[in-house]
């Protein structure tokens, strides 16, 4: 009668030795199984130090010091730029700055990213601090190196036992740190946890150099729209009459009237090439899909979304487990743009692989005949549109743009040329974005081997797959 069932006997004492008290069935049915060729420890016991992050309220004017939030860690690295800051103390900041090749840990979110695990790496010239939803992990690396510690908690293994720990709500589901520091993890040889290092290196090296890449690309636009040394105005103040103001735009909002958006408006009305409404220059897909209860999605959302324009992951599930915002279908090439004020930047090309994936309501997708998706996306991520997508955007609870603002955007047609240069460094760069995917997805798969067969195998399928070489690794990058 409890064929299909699972059962797991623990005393009592067993559920008091637990950090939380853990009495649901969930957390001890699931148990994940250990290799008995390999040595174990919990996490806690190989840390020098674990901290909880700042809560402070952030700006987005560049005030204080760039803060790390839960949605700037994607594919177990930092993101290399921030969108919010944080204007706290000197005391504060010594206490809160981050530490090259720190571990930040994701201990709230939804389901599907609690736990989500980054490497922090350090840039010349840039202090970086992290807010309360994310976690610091300093390990003593003459146990377990932070690269390694970081690619085990986001291997299938390290997953499914954070989220066996996880404890949900309404509309969240929470880690305890603590609980984090219970789980076991294999204590690999020190040969492959470097060559893990390596991958890290490795695709870290290749990421800034897609960085650059993407900098040329954004700069050859800036200069192909003459906004090169371009500076709004700083005013504060503008008068503007009824007949030019509510009249003409049914905009009451102040906001919505400073000056420096009429600058970013007027560069575009004489870009000498040519300039279009959104409506007219792109083709927007905005028609609503029902997805199959039965059938399997791939489901993109803000937080899938990383700095520079890449989609890096997304949430397969039946159509009947999607959320009811999952309403878009996409296809390779359309680029999606943010309509969420406090995301703005969140825009990306849909890569071939992501083909006829489902996205959030949250963005509008658009693709054009006139301009190539590579410069659409450098254009909608440059400070040009960038202006203009924040001054059309409205509301209280959930502020954004809505259709009609953004259909009415002005939109530079770039010239073939400089479309042609723009879409070739973009491609190289999300080329070499691929290329450190594919490393920290070996350095990943490697931990997995590990447990699944043995260290030797783990070794041998690094060597083969991404074999070593020799990067300097310490210092900032």
């Amino acid at each position: 009668m409890l064929e299909g069932l699972e059962i797991c006997e623990i005393n009592f004492s067993e559920t008091q030795a637990n950090k939380d008290f853990r009495t649901d069935s969930d957390f001890w049915t699931k148990a994940p199984k250990q290799n008995p060729k390999l040595a174990y420890a919990p996490i806690g016991s190989i840390l020098k130090t674990s901290q909880y992050g700042i809560s402070i309220e952030m700006n987005e004017n560049d005030t204080g010091y760039p803060i790390y939030r839960m949605n700037e860690i994607h594919n177990m690295l930092c993101d290399f730029e921030v969108n919010k800051c944080a204007d706290i103390e000197a005391d504060e900041f010594r206490l809160f700055s981050l530490n090259d090749r720190d571990v930040l840990f994701n201990r709230t979110n939804s389901y599907e990213w609690v736990g989500r695990t980054g490497l922090f790496r350090k840039q010349v010239g840039k202090n970086f601090i992290f807010a309360s939803y994310l976690v610091r992990f300093v390990p003593d690396e003459k146990k377990v190196l932070p690269e390694y510690l970081v690619a085990f908690l986001s291997s299938a293994y390290g997953v499914w036992d954070i989220r066996r720990r996880a404890r949900h709500s309404i509309n969240q589901t929470n880690v305890n740190p603590e609980e984090v520091k219970e789980i076991q993890i294999p204590l690999l040889a020190d040969e492959i946890q470097q060559a893990i290092k390596s991958c890290f290196d490795r695709a870290t090296k290749n990421l800034l150099e897609s960085k650059r890449l993407y900098e040329q690309a954004e700069t050859l636009l800036l200069d192909t729209l003459g906004m090169a040394d371009f500076s709004p105005s700083t005013e504060s103040v503008n008068v503007k009459s009824f007949k030019d103001s509510f009249a003409a735009t049914g905009r009451l909002d102040a906001e919505y009237y400073q000056p420096k958006y009429e600058d970013y408006q007027a560069r575009v009305l004489s870009y000498p090439n040519a300039w279009q409404p959104l409506m007219q220059a792109c083709n927007l897909k905005d028609r609503n899909f029902s997805p199959e209860d039965s059938a399997t999605y791939k489901y993109i959302e803000l937080a899938d979304i990383d700095n520079s324009g890449g989609i890096t992951g997304c949430t397969e599930a039946l159509g009947n487990e999607l959320p009811s915002r999952a309403r878009r279908i996409v296809d390779a090439g359309d680029v999606l743009i943010s309509s969420i004020e406090g995301s703005l930047p969140s825009c990306a090309i849909v890569p071939e692989k992501m083909n006829e994936a489902l996205c959030s309501t949250g963005f509008y997708v658009i693709n054009s005949d006139k301009i190539n998706s590579e410069t659409l996306l450098v254009l909608f991520k440059s400070p040009l549109l960038q202006n203009l997508l924040k001054q059309g955007c409205s509301g209280t609870i959930l502020t954004a743009i809505n259709k009609t603002e953004f259909q009415n955007i002005p939109v530079p047609i770039i010239e073939g040329g400089a479309q042609t240069k723009i879409a070739a460094l973009v491609k190289e760069s999300f080329s070499l974005k691929a290329e450190s995917e594919r490393l920290l997805d070996i350095a990943k798969r490697a931990v997995e081997i590990a447990i699944e067969q043995d260290e030797r195998a783990a070794l041998d399928w690094l060597l083969r797959m991404a074999p070593v070489e020799a990067i300097q690794t310490n210092g900032s990058i």
